[in-house]
């Protein structure tokens, strides 16, 4: 079980306001590719939609381009420039370079050599951008490494009713390291998010939180992988709290940093990782790909590892569904701020 330790897009209606907001003036010339507002997507697996396809498979972040950068990019007309990217920290990925240890893919089978190193997300932005969504902070907090314990900790303390509750919280070995590293991501958000306006400081930031992963634990079963695995049922709540956490934890910086916050969770709620067929928007541990084509994502040896019929280690991720709902969320938080990007009430004029 060590190898399990690397675990690691309002309806209609709404969109149609704001996508009138940019459509030019009938008696106008069309909107030059210069004269559209420049997008700049940051963050995140999460963001970056990966395991969805069809994916860009040249730089091992997996960007989907389904993905809601490219959704809010096709609908409102943006110049996208999105760097998400799979396995992206808040130092390691935004503020710094994104070292090659730390891009996982897909592809999860890197080129000979690996992956080269990426320059840091911030190098995006310039005062020129009008629009800045950031997705980041699960990978920080060390989600994938809390999530691999729990599935240890199901497996070796078959007795125990919720283990990695235990382990994490009072006096369990890592609640000491929990609260150590939710006050690094603390100080390292609000870090990024003056670094983000002093980067780009004419633009409308959107701060994005996370989806649901198991708001509601029934319909759980133990052992099955395109669920959660081997994590027990009664450590289910306490894995929606620490979710629920770091969601409470961005949203506080979006309201102290000038920028506007997207709740992906509420909507969510019903769309767990144990819900079936078209009402489940999250990927299990090890799950079938959905999204349209047919990339494919051969199995490592450590995916191997992980039992299942599931085409690919998914690793508890959003699907095609969930990064659907992403997209609304965002494209929400567009209509109510009545423009899609600060000073734009309807598109240059030709």
């Amino acid at each position: 079980m060590p190898a399990l330790s690397r675990l690691a897009l309002a309806g209609a209606a709404a969109l149609a306001v704001v996508a009138s907001a940019l459509a030019p003036a009938a008696t106008g010339a069309p909107v030059s590719a210069a004269d559209r507002p420049e997008y700049v997507a940051l963050g995140d697996s999460y963001s970056a939609g990966v395991f969805v396809r069809p994916w860009d498979d040249g730089d091992g972040c997996g960007r989907s381009y389904r993905n809601y950068p490219h959704q809010l990019a096709e609908r409102f007309g943006y110049q996208l420039k999105d760097v998400t990217c799979g396995a992206a920290e808040i130092v390691d990925g935004i503020l710094e370079p994104q070292p090659s240890d730390k891009i996982l893919g897909p592809p999860t089978i890197p080129p000979e050599g690996g992956w080269p190193e990426l320059p840091p997300q911030l190098e995006a932005l310039s005062p020129d951008t009008d629009f800045v969504t950031i997705g980041i902070g699960g990978n920080s907090l060390g989600f994938g490494d809390i999530l691999g314990k729990c599935l240890e900790l199901g497996l070796t303390q078959p007795l125990k009713t919720k283990p990695c509750t235990d382990y994490y919280t009072g006096s369990g070995a890592g609640a000491d390291w929990l609260q150590d590293r939710f006050a690094q991501v603390d100080a390292d958000f609000g870090r990024m998010m003056t670094a983000i306006h002093e980067a780009a400081p004419h633009a409308r930031v959107v701060v994005v939180g996370y989806p649901a992963i198991v708001p509601d634990n029934s319909g759980c079963s133990f052992l099955h992988w395109n669920q959660l695995g081997s994590v027990k049922k009664g450590d289910m709540p306490w894995v929606d709290g620490l979710e629920r956490r770091l969601n409470d934890l961005l949203h506080r910086h979006a309201g102290h940093q000038n920028a506007t916050y997207a709740d992906t969770y509420e909507s969510s709620v019903g769309h767990g990782v144990c819900q079936s067929g078209d009402a489940k928007w999250m990927y299990g541990i090890r799950d079938n790909l959905t999204g349209d084509g047919d990339q494919t994502d051969p199995p490592t040896e450590l995916c191997n590892d992980i039992p299942g019929t599931g085409e690919a280690c998914t690793l508890v991720h959003p699907n095609a569904r969930g990064l659907d709902n992403q997209a609304r969320e965002v494209a929400k938080v567009l209509q109510r701020g009545g423009r899609t990007h600060p000073g734009l009430l309807t598109a240059p004029q030709g």
